[in-house]
């Protein structure tokens, strides 16, 4: 069965996850930044909603992004050489999320960023753990992505695109900004054929939490900027 959390519950050990459910660890216990926090530090994210109450997931294997292994295609290669397109970090966190939630996903009916869901990232991002990367056409939000860091730790949640390549420009962006802060994973939590295609790949649960604890134990939160021109060069 799994446990409905209150508001001070602490989450059960991410080994009780159900396999028979994609790695579903519990319900409830609301997205105050304490719990969000203390969540991404344990390996488990919130994705949906039951009757308005989170649903909290740790699936084993973990999708996740080593920053040295990002396949970097031709035709981004040369979007990110020059071209229309610009990119931002931290620009406008809220159009990125807004824009993730109106985004169609296949196999989904509807989308799991409720307001609710939306009002905790962007509290997140004041308090400067979220973070945004924004594409730009001609003064024009066409994609972007958003996630958290903690320490060398980036927590990958959504992207979105207006446009082709919209996101992958950002996500290579995103690529670029952590190599240079030594970051030494994503997580993407769970596989997808698009992930798998930049070079994300799954590993088991154990290494993933093995390696967060690593990553996670130092840093501290703050607005980011940009470290390179928009170009890209």
């Amino acid at each position: 069965m799994i446990p409905y959390l209150g508001p001070h519950t602490p989450f059960p050990p991410v080994a009780t996850a159900s396999a028979e459910m994609g790695g579903l660890l519990a319900v409830g216990g609301g997205l105050s930044a304490t719990r969000l926090l203390d969540a991404y530090r344990r390996g488990v994210f919130p994705w949906g909603t039951v009757e308005g109450h989170p649903l909290w997931y740790s699936p084993d294997p973990r999708m996740v992004m080593f920053p040295e292994e990002f396949r970097l295609s031709r035709s981004l290669r040369r979007l990110l050489r020059g071209g229309p397109l610009r990119v931002s970090f931290d620009g406008d966190f809220r159009g990125v999320i807004a824009g993730c939630a109106a985004t169609p996903r296949p196999g989904q009916d509807g989308t799991w960023i409720n307001a609710e869901m939306m009002a905790a990232y962007v509290h997140l991002h004041e308090l400067g753990w979220a973070h945004s990367v924004e594409t730009w056409e001609d003064g024009k939000l066409v994609g972007g992505l958003y996630g958290l860091a903690i320490g060398r730790m980036f927590y990958g949640e959504s992207m979105f695109s207006r446009r082709d390549n919209a996101s992958k420009f950002a996500f290579a962006h995103l690529i670029r900004h952590l190599r240079a802060h030594d970051f030494g994973m994503i997580d993407c939590q769970m596989h997808t054929p698009h992930l798998a295609s930049l070079g994300a790949r799954e590993i088991p649960r154990a290494d993933f939490l093995t390696r967060l604890a690593e990553l996670t134990g130092s840093g501290s939160a703050g607005r980011w900027s940009a470290d390179h021109p928009a170009s890209g060069e």
